[in-house]
């Protein structure tokens, strides 16, 4: 092996390295979720200007990643957005076929979960909506000469800051109303919450900056960058030997050995 190829080998190794180096370490964020909800998280991130991208998986499932250093920021952008959305379970999901026989009791309290699974997966789909909860008490007999418990509902909503969802009570309270059986407008309470993002802290952000070589840099990714950089460092060493080798190979070496050469002795006649 001679010594020029032993230098450009060292160089694409340098360079290979440093193409490595230069992506960043990416985590993954969400694991398998569907399509449109991967797309919902996927925009809010991006309105957050936090770099982030989906990744396939099986069954038509779809996961999301961000860069190492923004996963918290990613996680606070999720948990103000409410995402990724509850998932609630359905009439058909609660009455499943086990083939046990299920007592009178049992399938009351069944009962009453998937209304109230069903009335809030309805509820969360509204524009603005974070999360969604109604509490159902179904319509009990009561004693001999006692009066029954009639059905009630409560609805609780915590829904983003700046929508008014009090415009819409009216139709929440009938939707629920027309939802439960025996219940009526007066016994559904409704309860809007408004969700405060944290306010950024500028002066925290930027006490928590890291200097790498005059760079400040996000302490998640200052090895990155100094990796980086001392890799260029060795890069430009590396290829400056090159070219030092290059020019006496070709140039310094060969302007020697031309004296030499022309002064060759004259056979004798």
């Amino acid at each position: 092996m001679t010594v020029s190829s032993a230098i450009g080998r060292a160089l694409l190794l340098a360079l290979c390295t440093l193409l490595l180096a230069a992506c960043g370490a990416r985590v993954d964020l969400l694991g398998a979720v569907p399509e449109d909800e991967a797309n919902e998280v996927l925009a809010a991130l991006l309105r957050a200007d936090i770099t982030a991208g989906k990744t396939s998986g099986k069954e038509g499932m779809v996961g999301v990643q961000v860069a190492s250093e923004q996963v918290g920021r990613a996680l606070q952008v999720l948990r103000d957005n409410g995402l990724p959305r509850e998932r609630f379970a359905g009439m058909g999901q609660v009455f499943k076929k086990e083939g046990l026989i299920s007592s009178p009791l049992e399938e009351r309290a069944r009962y009453i979960f998937a209304l109230s699974q069903e009335l809030s997966g309805t509820l969360s789909r509204i524009d603005g909506v974070l999360a969604a909860r109604v509490h159902v008490v179904l319509p009990e007999r009561g004693a001999a000469g006692e009066p029954g418990v009639p059905s009630t509902a409560a609805v609780f909503i915590k829904h983003q800051d700046g929508y008014n969802l009090e415009i819409i009570q009216p139709q929440i309270r009938r939707l629920v109303t027309n939802s439960i059986p025996g219940l009526t407008a007066d016994r559904v309470s409704v309860v809007f919450v408004p969700a405060h993002a944290r306010a950024p802290e500028p002066a925290a952000a930027a006490a928590a900056l890291a200097r790498v070589w005059g760079f400040e840099v996000a302490p998640g990714a200052a090895a990155g960058l100094a990796t980086l950089l001392w890799l260029l460092a060795a890069l430009l060493v590396l290829a400056l030997g090159a070219l030092a080798y290059g020019l006496w190979s070709f140039v310094l070496q060969p302007q020697r050995r031309a004296p030499g050469a022309a002064a060759v002795p004259a056979r004798p006649a």
